[in-house]
């Protein structure tokens, strides 16, 4: 079975680089630019938990005809990747996009093509095209029941990262969805680390993640406020999110993937949410 990692930036590239170091055939698949650059210098990892090494992998701008497709692009770049997923007629799709609007649009555009949401857990920045930085001492990935028999799964368990298989899709992405939203949204609008931005505006702090709770319960998977609060606590207070990063940057982002898709699923479900309409809305103008 051919692996093909379709957008080898930070997560993409380590999930690459572990593949291609348990002898899985894998392929990058990128830009032009990017598929340069791996094409020349190969991946190089910096993590203290797999070590340091540069690995030759194999990089192409199109999907192999008939791959596992490990999707690993930001949310915003699905639908420039998406005709080339059609294209190739994969055996499966595993994607790891943040939020939890994309996989209806990728099960239309993939009739009879086993697809599965699932989630990672890990801090990695990529320090340049070719050179990511894995920064957590895990890689924690979750996929629904469902998937257990991917190829895709079970490749990267032995590739090193923690898998855990089980569960349904909603209830995965949803779990990961929760304090991702919470935290990029905080961090994001306050300018600051998780801690400093947890606790500028507690009464913010606890309508955001009612609101958050209250649309995850709505869309069939109910979850504890308190539960959502720790968890939040239990983040690295200096850690900033790539949302916070790339709005800082002007640059592509997730707002809308993120605070964007719980307007709307607030809106579908009359829910009100006036703390992620405040956040959105301000983080929207200053883009």
């Amino acid at each position: 079975m051919v692996f093909a990692v379709v957008g080898p930036g930070a997560v993409g590239g380590l999930f690459a680089w572990l593949l291609q170091r348990a002898d899985e055939e894998v392929v990058a698949v990128g830009r032009p630019a990017t598929v340069e650059a791996i094409r020349r210098d190969g991946i190089e990892v910096r993590s203290e938990l797999f070590g340091d090494a540069v690995r030759p992998v194999r990089a192409e701008t199109e999907v192999p005809a008939g791959a596992s497709v490990i999707l690993a692009t930001k949310a915003y770049g699905l639908q420039d990747v998406l005709p080339g997923i059609v294209a190739a007629r994969p055996a499966e799709v595993v994607s790891f996009l943040n939020g939890v609007e994309h996989m209806a649009p990728l099960r239309a555009a993939l009739p009879g093509v086993p697809v599965a949401g699932a989630s990672v857990a890990v801090s990695a920045l990529r320090a340049s095209t070719t050179v990511i930085d894995h920064r957590s001492p895990f890689v924690r990935i979750e996929a629904p029941e469902a998937a257990a028999g991917f190829a895709a799964v079970g490749a990267l368990a032995a590739a090193g990262p923690s898998v855990r298989v089980g569960g349904t899709e909603a209830e995965v992405l949803w779990a990961k969805f929760r304090l991702l939203a919470s935290l990029a949204l905080l961090t994001s609008y306050w300018r600051q680390p998780a801690g400093a931005a947890l606790s500028e505006d507690p009464e913010l702090t606890e309508a955001v993640v009612a609101e958050v709770v209250a649309c995850s319960a709505a869309e069939g998977v109910p979850a504890s406020e308190l539960d959502l609060i720790r968890a939040l606590r239990s983040v690295p207070g200096g850690m900033r999110t790539s949302l916070q990063e790339d709005l800082a940057a002007d640059a592509p982002n997730e707002l809308d993937a993120i605070g964007g898709a719980l307007l709307r699923i607030g809106d579908r479900h009359g829910i009100p949410t006036p703390a992620l309409t405040r956040i959105v809305t301000a983080l929207g103008s200053n883009a």
